[in-house]
Protein backbone atom coordinates (compact mmCIF):
# COMPACT_ATOMS: atom_id res chain seq x y z
CA UNK A 1 0.00 0.00 0.00
CA UNK A 2 2.81 2.33 0.55
CA UNK A 3 4.12 1.30 -2.22
CA UNK A 4 1.40 2.26 -4.65
CA UNK A 5 0.60 5.19 -2.43
CA UNK A 6 4.03 6.67 -4.04
CA UNK A 7 3.97 5.76 -7.01
CA UNK A 8 -0.09 7.32 -7.18
CA UNK A 9 1.11 10.49 -5.81
CA UNK A 10 4.30 10.67 -8.38
CA UNK A 11 2.57 9.37 -11.62
CA UNK A 12 -1.01 11.17 -10.95
CA UNK A 13 0.45 14.08 -9.21
CA UNK A 14 2.61 14.58 -12.68
CA UNK A 15 -0.32 14.15 -15.10
CA UNK A 16 -2.19 16.43 -12.87
CA UNK A 17 0.19 19.06 -13.21
CA UNK A 18 0.63 18.24 -16.73
CA UNK A 19 -3.38 18.85 -17.45
CA UNK A 20 -2.93 22.09 -15.32
CA UNK A 21 -0.86 23.84 -17.27
CA UNK A 22 -2.03 22.22 -20.50
CA UNK A 23 -5.65 22.95 -19.98
CA UNK A 24 -6.27 25.32 -22.93
CA UNK A 25 -5.53 22.33 -25.56
CA UNK A 26 -7.52 19.68 -23.47
CA UNK A 27 -10.40 22.10 -23.44
CA UNK A 28 -10.09 22.24 -27.25
CA UNK A 29 -9.92 18.43 -27.62
CA UNK A 30 -12.83 17.61 -25.74
CA UNK A 31 -15.14 21.03 -26.47
CA UNK A 32 -13.91 22.21 -29.87
CA UNK A 33 -17.85 23.87 -29.90
CA UNK A 34 -16.57 26.30 -26.90
CA UNK A 35 -14.07 28.05 -29.71
CA UNK A 36 -16.29 30.24 -31.59
CA UNK A 37 -17.34 31.61 -27.84
CA UNK A 38 -14.09 32.98 -26.25
CA UNK A 39 -15.38 33.60 -23.30
CA UNK A 40 -17.03 30.12 -22.65
CA UNK A 41 -13.45 28.43 -23.69
CA UNK A 42 -11.38 30.64 -20.73
CA UNK A 43 -14.37 29.74 -18.46
CA UNK A 44 -13.97 26.26 -19.13
CA UNK A 45 -9.80 26.37 -19.50
CA UNK A 46 -10.11 27.89 -15.81
CA UNK A 47 -12.37 25.37 -14.31
CA UNK A 48 -10.70 22.26 -15.71
CA UNK A 49 -7.28 23.84 -14.43
CA UNK A 50 -9.48 24.10 -10.44
CA UNK A 51 -10.64 20.16 -11.14
CA UNK A 52 -7.82 19.08 -12.17
CA UNK A 53 -6.45 18.03 -8.70
CA UNK A 54 -9.53 16.04 -8.40
CA UNK A 55 -7.48 13.06 -10.49
CA UNK A 56 -5.13 12.54 -7.51
CA UNK A 57 -7.61 12.43 -4.90
CA UNK A 58 -9.73 10.17 -6.18
CA UNK A 59 -7.10 7.63 -7.00
CA UNK A 60 -6.12 7.68 -3.55
CA UNK A 61 -9.78 7.47 -2.29
CA UNK A 62 -9.66 4.46 -4.81
CA UNK A 63 -6.29 3.45 -3.32
CA UNK A 64 -8.04 3.49 0.50
CA UNK A 65 -11.17 1.73 -0.81
CA UNK A 66 -9.23 -1.25 -1.78
CA UNK A 67 -7.18 -1.39 1.03
CA UNK A 68 -10.15 -1.79 3.30
CA UNK A 69 -12.04 -3.89 0.84
CA UNK A 70 -9.27 -6.66 1.11
CA UNK A 71 -9.89 -6.23 5.34
CA UNK A 72 -13.92 -7.11 4.70
CA UNK A 73 -14.14 -3.50 5.70
CA UNK A 74 -17.13 -1.76 3.03
CA UNK A 75 -19.42 0.84 4.19
CA UNK A 76 -17.80 3.24 4.69
CA UNK A 77 -15.65 3.04 1.54
CA UNK A 78 -18.83 2.34 -0.45
CA UNK A 79 -20.16 5.71 1.40
CA UNK A 80 -17.26 7.62 0.35
CA UNK A 81 -18.80 8.38 -3.15
CA UNK A 82 -21.78 9.96 -2.18
CA UNK A 83 -19.58 12.56 -0.40
CA UNK A 84 -18.82 14.13 -3.51
CA UNK A 85 -22.23 15.02 -4.45
CA UNK A 86 -22.71 16.29 -0.74
CA UNK A 87 -19.59 18.19 -1.03
CA UNK A 88 -20.69 19.87 -4.40
CA UNK A 89 -24.57 20.69 -2.93
CA UNK A 90 -22.62 22.57 -0.15
CA UNK A 91 -20.25 24.04 -2.30
CA UNK A 92 -22.71 25.38 -4.76
CA UNK A 93 -25.02 26.70 -1.45
CA UNK A 94 -22.37 28.22 0.43
CA UNK A 95 -19.90 29.54 -2.31
CA UNK A 96 -21.81 30.34 -5.52
CA UNK A 97 -22.86 33.94 -4.43
CA UNK A 98 -18.97 34.54 -3.42
CA UNK A 99 -17.84 34.39 -7.13
CA UNK A 100 -18.60 36.47 -10.31
CA UNK A 101 -18.70 33.31 -12.20
CA UNK A 102 -21.29 30.74 -9.57
CA UNK A 103 -19.96 27.87 -11.58
CA UNK A 104 -16.79 28.38 -9.66
CA UNK A 105 -18.19 27.04 -6.59
CA UNK A 106 -18.84 24.08 -8.72
CA UNK A 107 -15.94 23.48 -9.39
CA UNK A 108 -14.29 23.87 -5.91
CA UNK A 109 -17.05 21.49 -4.80
CA UNK A 110 -15.73 18.73 -7.04
CA UNK A 111 -11.77 19.48 -6.11
CA UNK A 112 -13.08 19.09 -2.54
CA UNK A 113 -15.23 16.42 -3.06
CA UNK A 114 -12.13 14.30 -4.02
CA UNK A 115 -10.33 15.19 -1.27
CA UNK A 116 -12.89 14.34 1.19
CA UNK A 117 -13.87 10.99 -0.75
CA UNK A 118 -9.57 10.37 0.67
CA UNK A 119 -10.47 11.69 3.85
CA UNK A 120 -13.34 10.41 4.72
CA UNK A 121 -11.78 6.79 4.71
CA UNK A 122 -8.82 7.41 6.57
CA UNK A 123 -9.51 6.66 10.26
CA UNK A 124 -10.89 3.58 9.16
CA UNK A 125 -7.76 2.79 6.86
CA UNK A 126 -5.64 3.26 10.11
CA UNK A 127 -7.40 1.58 12.34
CA UNK A 128 -6.68 -1.42 10.19
CA UNK A 129 -3.07 -1.14 10.66
CA UNK A 130 -2.33 0.77 7.69
CA UNK A 131 -0.14 3.85 7.14
CA UNK A 132 1.66 6.08 4.48
CA UNK A 133 5.13 5.93 6.60
CA UNK A 134 8.14 5.19 4.16
CA UNK A 135 10.13 2.30 5.53
CA UNK A 136 12.85 2.82 7.29
CA UNK A 137 15.45 3.04 5.80
CA UNK A 138 13.89 4.61 3.19
CA UNK A 139 16.93 3.99 0.19
CA UNK A 140 18.13 0.66 1.69
CA UNK A 141 19.32 -2.29 -0.36
CA UNK A 142 15.68 -4.04 -0.44
CA UNK A 143 14.17 -0.61 -2.51
CA UNK A 144 16.22 -1.05 -5.53
CA UNK A 145 16.15 -4.64 -5.70
CA UNK A 146 12.49 -4.78 -5.68
CA UNK A 147 11.97 -6.38 -2.38
CA UNK A 148 8.81 -6.07 0.02
CA UNK A 149 9.12 -2.56 1.45
CA UNK A 150 11.12 -0.63 -1.06
CA UNK A 151 9.04 2.01 -3.35
CA UNK A 152 9.04 -0.89 -6.40
CA UNK A 153 7.93 -3.23 -4.67
CA UNK A 154 6.98 -6.42 -6.95
CA UNK A 155 3.24 -6.34 -6.40
CA UNK A 156 3.29 -2.95 -8.15
CA UNK A 157 4.23 -5.25 -11.33
CA UNK A 158 1.21 -7.31 -10.31
CA UNK A 159 -1.14 -4.72 -9.58
CA UNK A 160 -0.17 -3.41 -13.42
CA UNK A 161 -0.92 -6.71 -15.03
CA UNK A 162 -4.46 -7.07 -13.14
CA UNK A 163 -5.50 -3.41 -13.69
CA UNK A 164 -5.06 -3.58 -17.63
CA UNK A 165 -8.21 -5.18 -18.27
CA UNK A 166 -10.22 -3.29 -15.74
CA UNK A 167 -8.61 -0.21 -16.82
CA UNK A 168 -9.90 -0.37 -21.03
CA UNK A 169 -13.09 -1.75 -19.53
CA UNK A 170 -13.47 1.65 -17.54
CA UNK A 171 -11.82 3.45 -19.93
CA UNK A 172 -14.74 3.04 -22.34
CA UNK A 173 -17.07 4.61 -19.52
CA UNK A 174 -14.91 7.57 -20.24
CA UNK A 175 -15.10 7.95 -23.36
CA UNK A 176 -18.77 7.55 -23.41
CA UNK A 177 -19.15 10.86 -20.89
CA UNK A 178 -16.50 12.17 -23.53
CA UNK A 179 -18.16 11.77 -26.63
CA UNK A 180 -21.52 12.89 -24.69
CA UNK A 181 -19.28 16.47 -23.53
CA UNK A 182 -18.25 16.82 -27.19
CA UNK A 183 -21.65 16.34 -28.84
CA UNK A 184 -22.90 18.45 -26.29
CA UNK A 185 -20.21 21.42 -26.79
CA UNK A 186 -22.34 22.39 -30.28
CA UNK A 187 -26.02 22.05 -28.81
CA UNK A 188 -27.75 24.89 -26.51
CA UNK A 189 -26.06 26.95 -24.15
CA UNK A 190 -26.53 24.93 -20.18
CA UNK A 191 -26.44 21.45 -22.06
CA UNK A 192 -23.28 20.52 -20.29
CA UNK A 193 -24.50 21.63 -17.09
CA UNK A 194 -27.76 20.11 -17.57
CA UNK A 195 -25.68 16.51 -18.41
CA UNK A 196 -23.41 16.78 -15.55
CA UNK A 197 -26.34 17.76 -12.58
CA UNK A 198 -27.70 15.20 -13.73
CA UNK A 199 -25.04 12.45 -13.87
CA UNK A 200 -24.23 13.53 -10.10
CA UNK A 201 -27.49 12.70 -8.92
CA UNK A 202 -28.09 9.42 -10.60
CA UNK A 203 -24.42 8.30 -9.20
CA UNK A 204 -26.04 8.77 -5.42
CA UNK A 205 -27.48 5.13 -5.96
CA UNK A 206 -25.14 3.57 -8.29
CA UNK A 207 -22.13 5.01 -5.88
CA UNK A 208 -24.15 3.54 -2.69
CA UNK A 209 -25.97 0.31 -3.84
CA UNK A 210 -24.23 -0.55 -7.27
CA UNK A 211 -20.29 -0.38 -6.41
CA UNK A 212 -21.02 -1.95 -2.87
CA UNK A 213 -22.89 -4.73 -3.84
CA UNK A 214 -20.11 -5.36 -6.72
CA UNK A 215 -17.33 -4.74 -4.28
CA UNK A 216 -19.17 -7.31 -1.32
CA UNK A 217 -19.35 -9.89 -3.93
CA UNK A 218 -16.56 -10.07 -5.45
CA UNK A 219 -14.50 -11.70 -2.97
CA UNK A 220 -17.09 -14.49 -2.03
CA UNK A 221 -17.28 -15.06 -6.23
CA UNK A 222 -13.99 -15.53 -6.49
CA UNK A 223 -13.26 -18.10 -3.37
CA UNK A 224 -16.12 -20.02 -4.81
CA UNK A 225 -14.17 -19.62 -8.14
CA UNK A 226 -10.68 -20.68 -7.01
CA UNK A 227 -12.43 -23.79 -5.03
CA UNK A 228 -14.41 -24.93 -8.43
CA UNK A 229 -17.67 -24.51 -6.40
CA UNK A 230 -19.45 -22.99 -9.51
CA UNK A 231 -22.91 -23.67 -7.88
CA UNK A 232 -22.15 -21.35 -5.48
CA UNK A 233 -21.39 -18.43 -7.62
CA UNK A 234 -24.10 -18.72 -9.84
CA UNK A 235 -26.25 -18.52 -6.73
CA UNK A 236 -24.43 -16.29 -5.21
CA UNK A 237 -24.42 -13.94 -8.41
CA UNK A 238 -28.30 -14.62 -8.59
CA UNK A 239 -29.05 -13.67 -5.14
CA UNK A 240 -26.68 -10.40 -5.56
CA UNK A 241 -28.63 -9.42 -9.12
CA UNK A 242 -31.98 -9.58 -7.61
CA UNK A 243 -31.17 -7.74 -4.40
CA UNK A 244 -29.16 -5.12 -6.23
CA UNK A 245 -32.19 -4.71 -8.35
CA UNK A 246 -34.66 -4.84 -5.20
CA UNK A 247 -32.81 -1.71 -4.13
CA UNK A 248 -32.08 0.14 -7.35
CA UNK A 249 -35.14 0.44 -9.12
CA UNK A 250 -37.32 2.34 -7.07
CA UNK A 251 -34.56 4.83 -6.46
CA UNK A 252 -34.49 4.90 -10.71
CA UNK A 253 -38.22 4.72 -10.87
CA UNK A 254 -38.28 7.67 -8.09
CA UNK A 255 -35.68 9.37 -9.68
CA UNK A 256 -38.07 9.81 -12.90
CA UNK A 257 -41.47 10.67 -10.77
CA UNK A 258 -39.78 13.32 -8.18
CA UNK A 259 -37.30 14.55 -10.62
CA UNK A 260 -38.41 17.99 -11.26
CA UNK A 261 -38.81 18.72 -7.17
CA UNK A 262 -35.39 17.17 -6.64
CA UNK A 263 -33.46 19.02 -8.94
CA UNK A 264 -35.51 22.45 -7.89
CA UNK A 265 -35.03 21.71 -4.25
CA UNK A 266 -31.26 21.19 -4.53
CA UNK A 267 -30.51 23.47 -7.47
CA UNK A 268 -32.97 25.84 -8.18
CA UNK A 269 -31.60 29.76 -7.01
CA UNK A 270 -29.58 32.59 -7.78
CA UNK A 271 -28.70 32.13 -11.57
CA UNK A 272 -29.82 28.74 -11.72
CA UNK A 273 -33.74 29.05 -12.49
CA UNK A 274 -36.47 27.14 -13.53
CA UNK A 275 -35.84 25.97 -17.28
CA UNK A 276 -32.75 25.01 -15.68
CA UNK A 277 -34.29 22.79 -13.68
CA UNK A 278 -35.95 21.22 -16.43
CA UNK A 279 -33.36 20.79 -18.59
CA UNK A 280 -31.68 18.93 -16.10
CA UNK A 281 -34.75 17.09 -14.87
CA UNK A 282 -35.03 15.35 -18.10
CA UNK A 283 -31.42 14.73 -18.20
CA UNK A 284 -31.97 12.75 -15.23
CA UNK A 285 -34.93 11.35 -16.23
CA UNK A 286 -33.10 9.73 -19.40
CA UNK A 287 -29.84 8.83 -17.29
CA UNK A 288 -32.15 7.35 -14.42
CA UNK A 289 -33.62 5.15 -17.54
CA UNK A 290 -30.24 3.03 -17.24
CA UNK A 291 -29.44 2.72 -13.72
CA UNK A 292 -30.56 -1.20 -13.60
CA UNK A 293 -28.45 -2.00 -16.21
CA UNK A 294 -25.38 -0.17 -14.92
CA UNK A 295 -25.59 -1.74 -11.25
CA UNK A 296 -26.41 -5.15 -13.10
CA UNK A 297 -23.10 -4.07 -15.06
CA UNK A 298 -21.22 -3.78 -11.67
CA UNK A 299 -22.42 -7.67 -10.57
CA UNK A 300 -21.92 -9.39 -14.03
CA UNK A 301 -18.03 -8.21 -14.25
CA UNK A 302 -17.66 -8.78 -10.78
CA UNK A 303 -18.71 -12.79 -11.93
CA UNK A 304 -16.43 -12.68 -15.38
CA UNK A 305 -13.72 -11.01 -12.76
CA UNK A 306 -13.91 -14.07 -10.36
CA UNK A 307 -13.61 -16.46 -13.09
CA UNK A 308 -10.36 -15.03 -14.08
CA UNK A 309 -11.95 -13.87 -17.40
CA UNK A 310 -11.43 -9.94 -17.62
CA UNK A 311 -11.51 -10.30 -21.59
CA UNK A 312 -15.33 -10.64 -22.09
CA UNK A 313 -16.47 -7.50 -19.99
CA UNK A 314 -14.19 -5.14 -22.23
CA UNK A 315 -15.08 -6.66 -25.39
CA UNK A 316 -18.83 -6.65 -24.27
CA UNK A 317 -17.87 -2.93 -23.37
CA UNK A 318 -15.78 -1.83 -26.36
CA UNK A 319 -19.54 -2.73 -28.19
CA UNK A 320 -21.48 -0.89 -26.02
CA UNK A 321 -19.17 2.35 -26.42
CA UNK A 322 -20.47 2.31 -30.47
CA UNK A 323 -23.98 1.86 -29.23
CA UNK A 324 -23.63 4.68 -27.22
CA UNK A 325 -21.88 7.17 -29.99
CA UNK A 326 -24.47 5.58 -32.64
CA UNK A 327 -27.60 6.50 -30.59
CA UNK A 328 -26.21 9.71 -29.25
CA UNK A 329 -25.62 11.07 -33.18
CA UNK A 330 -29.22 9.28 -34.11
CA UNK A 331 -30.80 11.27 -30.74
CA UNK A 332 -28.79 14.66 -30.51
CA UNK A 333 -31.16 15.90 -32.90
CA UNK A 334 -34.55 15.37 -31.60
CA UNK A 335 -33.63 14.92 -28.25
CA UNK A 336 -31.31 17.69 -27.85
CA UNK A 337 -29.14 16.44 -24.69
CA UNK A 338 -31.72 14.90 -23.47
CA UNK A 339 -30.60 12.51 -26.37
CA UNK A 340 -27.09 11.78 -25.07
CA UNK A 341 -28.73 10.98 -21.79
CA UNK A 342 -30.88 8.48 -23.42
CA UNK A 343 -27.59 7.24 -25.68
CA UNK A 344 -26.03 6.18 -22.29
CA UNK A 345 -28.59 3.89 -21.04
CA UNK A 346 -29.22 2.33 -23.92
CA UNK A 347 -25.54 1.84 -24.20
CA UNK A 348 -25.77 0.60 -20.56
CA UNK A 349 -28.87 -1.52 -21.24
CA UNK A 350 -26.99 -3.62 -24.01
CA UNK A 351 -24.00 -4.26 -22.40
CA UNK A 352 -25.90 -5.57 -18.83
CA UNK A 353 -27.85 -7.79 -21.19
CA UNK A 354 -25.28 -9.21 -23.13
CA UNK A 355 -22.73 -9.25 -20.12
CA UNK A 356 -25.94 -11.66 -18.76
CA UNK A 357 -26.09 -13.83 -21.92
CA UNK A 358 -22.51 -14.64 -22.18
CA UNK A 359 -22.41 -15.20 -18.75
CA UNK A 360 -25.07 -17.82 -18.91
CA UNK A 361 -23.10 -19.53 -21.76
CA UNK A 362 -20.43 -19.37 -19.37
CA UNK A 363 -21.81 -20.92 -16.43
CA UNK A 364 -24.75 -22.77 -17.63
CA UNK A 365 -28.43 -21.38 -15.81
CA UNK A 366 -28.26 -18.71 -12.97
CA UNK A 367 -31.99 -18.99 -12.24
CA UNK A 368 -32.98 -16.64 -15.37
CA UNK A 369 -36.45 -16.94 -14.87
CA UNK A 370 -36.29 -16.71 -10.67
CA UNK A 371 -33.86 -12.94 -11.91
CA UNK A 372 -36.72 -12.11 -14.34
CA UNK A 373 -39.60 -12.79 -11.45
CA UNK A 374 -38.22 -10.80 -8.92
CA UNK A 375 -37.24 -7.67 -11.10
CA UNK A 376 -41.38 -8.19 -12.77
CA UNK A 377 -42.32 -7.82 -9.06
CA UNK A 378 -39.91 -4.95 -8.31
CA UNK A 379 -40.82 -3.08 -11.09
CA UNK A 380 -44.48 -3.32 -10.61
CA UNK A 381 -44.60 -2.14 -6.92
CA UNK A 382 -41.88 0.53 -8.07
CA UNK A 383 -44.22 1.61 -10.97
CA UNK A 384 -47.38 1.87 -8.26
CA UNK A 385 -45.13 3.98 -5.78
CA UNK A 386 -43.57 6.52 -8.63
CA UNK A 387 -47.01 6.93 -9.67
CA UNK A 388 -48.28 8.21 -5.99
CA UNK A 389 -45.30 10.21 -5.49
CA UNK A 390 -45.93 11.96 -8.67
CA UNK A 391 -49.53 12.78 -7.78
CA UNK A 392 -47.66 14.37 -4.16
CA UNK A 393 -45.83 16.45 -5.65
CA UNK A 394 -47.83 17.97 -8.13
CA UNK A 395 -47.62 21.67 -6.62
CA UNK A 396 -46.37 24.96 -8.03
CA UNK A 397 -44.03 25.13 -5.63
CA UNK A 398 -41.13 24.45 -7.63
CA UNK A 399 -41.01 26.40 -10.50
CA UNK A 400 -40.15 28.96 -7.56
CA UNK A 401 -36.41 29.70 -6.79
CA UNK A 402 -35.26 29.17 -3.14
CA UNK A 403 -37.77 28.31 -0.54
CA UNK A 404 -35.30 25.71 0.16
CA UNK A 405 -36.87 24.35 4.03
CA UNK A 406 -40.18 24.27 2.46
CA UNK A 407 -39.42 22.44 -0.66
CA UNK A 408 -37.54 19.78 1.28
CA UNK A 409 -39.70 19.52 3.99
CA UNK A 410 -42.47 18.63 1.24
CA UNK A 411 -39.95 16.51 -0.53
CA UNK A 412 -38.88 14.48 2.09
CA UNK A 413 -42.37 13.94 2.73
CA UNK A 414 -43.08 12.57 -0.57
CA UNK A 415 -40.14 10.61 -0.39
CA UNK A 416 -40.97 8.88 2.76
CA UNK A 417 -44.37 8.10 1.55
CA UNK A 418 -42.96 6.42 -1.57
CA UNK A 419 -40.82 4.22 0.99
CA UNK A 420 -43.95 3.07 2.80
CA UNK A 421 -45.81 2.14 -0.41
CA UNK A 422 -42.80 0.26 -1.71
CA UNK A 423 -42.48 -1.41 1.30
CA UNK A 424 -46.06 -2.56 1.53
CA UNK A 425 -46.18 -3.73 -1.73
CA UNK A 426 -43.17 -5.52 -1.92
CA UNK A 427 -44.80 -7.37 1.13
CA UNK A 428 -48.06 -8.23 -0.09
CA UNK A 429 -46.19 -9.70 -3.37
CA UNK A 430 -44.23 -11.82 -1.47
CA UNK A 431 -40.88 -10.70 -2.50
CA UNK A 432 -38.17 -13.11 -1.34
CA UNK A 433 -35.82 -9.66 -1.29
CA UNK A 434 -37.96 -8.35 0.73
CA UNK A 435 -38.51 -11.53 3.18
CA UNK A 436 -34.36 -11.40 3.45
CA UNK A 437 -34.45 -8.02 4.67
CA UNK A 438 -36.75 -8.72 7.45
CA UNK A 439 -35.58 -12.03 8.31
CA UNK A 440 -31.76 -9.57 8.65
CA UNK A 441 -33.54 -6.94 11.26
CA UNK A 442 -34.83 -9.73 13.36
CA UNK A 443 -31.79 -11.73 13.08
CA UNK A 444 -29.74 -8.53 13.99
CA UNK A 445 -32.54 -7.27 17.01
CA UNK A 446 -31.99 -11.25 18.73
CA UNK A 447 -28.52 -10.63 18.78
Amino acid sequence: VRATFIFIVVFVGLICIAGIVFAPAIVTVIAPGFLDDPQKFSNTVLLTRIMFPFLLFISLAALTMGALNTRGVFFVPALAPAVLNIVTIISVLTLSMRFTNPVIAVAIGVAAGGFMQFLIQLPSFLKQGYSFRCPTPPLNPPLAKGRNGGVWHPGLKRIGVLILPATAGMAVTQINIFVSTILASYLAEGSITYLYYSMRLIQFPIGIFGVAMAMAVLPALSEHSARGEIHKVKDDFSFALRLLFFITVPSMIGLIALKVPIVSTLFQRGLFQYNATVGTSDALMFYAVGIWAIVGIRVATAAFYSMQDTKTPVKIAALSMLVNIIFSLLLMGPLKHSGLAFANSIAASANFIILFYFLRKKVGGIGTRRIVSSFAKTLTASAVMGVAGWFIVRDGIWTEAGRFMHKSLYLGFAIAACFLIYMLLSYLFKSEEMGYIISRIKSRKSS
